[in-house]
């Protein structure tokens, strides 16, 4: 497992989305490190981390993050996660509540619903039959909005280039993408006791609206907050997110 450690001040834990990276947070990161150590992380699978063939899991990457924070002697964080990362949030809060001062799930999910199956089987589809540069582009198309798309282009088609690279070995990125499928504890989102606030998109086609409006109400005194720029809006609205984190953990700490 590969992690990167900014900043210093309250261990705060980033957690990313399916596309697994740590570098996702990297325009968000220098607005919090005055403030907070951050401590952000490859999933196993990708990026700089091992990629390990078999069976991947929720819950192995909620487990991987706790061990990260016991390598950091960090006994206490904040908990962040965006997407993919929100519900690896959810079992870390579930299943190490001690280990969580706060949690903020962004862009994420209860549990899979129809079009939610309907979805990511497409998209396991696209990158089985079409390649992960297809794959890549589709992920923007559906992810960012139109003005984002434009005005990030080359950024944008550099991924899409390294995309055979970023999802090899190709049995990894599948597993990753099944995992999604399955793994789930809404039943359990009741039982959680940190502060928490969720943030979702109401222009996001990925994951709508309406899985984070139920994030909220399915956990006890939950906040609700909405920062559009469809799905990948942390990295749309930098500067947006990373004033909402703060208030929101300022808030916490007040109190």
């Amino acid at each position: 497992m590969t992690y990167d450690v900014s900043g210093n001040g309250e261990a705060l834990l980033l957690i990313p989305g399916l596309g697994g990276a740590a570098s996702f947070w990297k325009d968000i990161i220098p607005l919090l490190a005055d403030r907070y150590r951050t401590i952000s992380f490859d999933h196993r699978g990708t990026a700089r981390s091992d990629r390990p063939a078999g069976r991947y899991s929720i819950a192995r990457i909620a487990r991987d993050a706790v061990e990260i924070l016991g390598a950091e002697t960090i006994e206490r964080a904040h908990v962040v996660g965006h997407s993919t990362g929100g519900m690896v949030a959810q079992y870390i809060a579930l299943d190490a509540p001690e280990m969580v001062h706060s949690l903020v799930i962004s862009g994420s999910w209860e549990k899979p619903d129809a079009r939610f199956v309907a979805m990511f089987e497409a998209r396991l589809a696209v990158l089985r039959v079409a390649g992960p540069r297809e794959y890549q582009k589709l992920t923007h198309a559906i992810g960012f909005p139109s003005a984002f798309l434009q005005a990030n282009a080359g950024l944008l088609q550099a991924a899409i280039e390294n995309a055979d690279k970023a999802l090899s070995p190709r049995e990894v990125a599948e597993a990753r993408i099944e995992m999604l499928l399955t793994d789930e504890r809404s039943t359990d989102l009741s039982r959680i006791t940190a502060p928490t606030l969720v943030i979702g998109a109401t222009d996001d086609a990925l994951i709508p609206f309406s899985h984070s409006r139920k994030l909220a109400d399915m956990i006890p005194g939950a906040r609700l907050a909405v920062i559009d720029g469809a799905h990948f809006f942390p990295r749309v609205h930098p500067q947006q997110y990373a004033t909402a984190l703060r208030d929101f953990l300022e808030a916490v700490h007040e109190k």
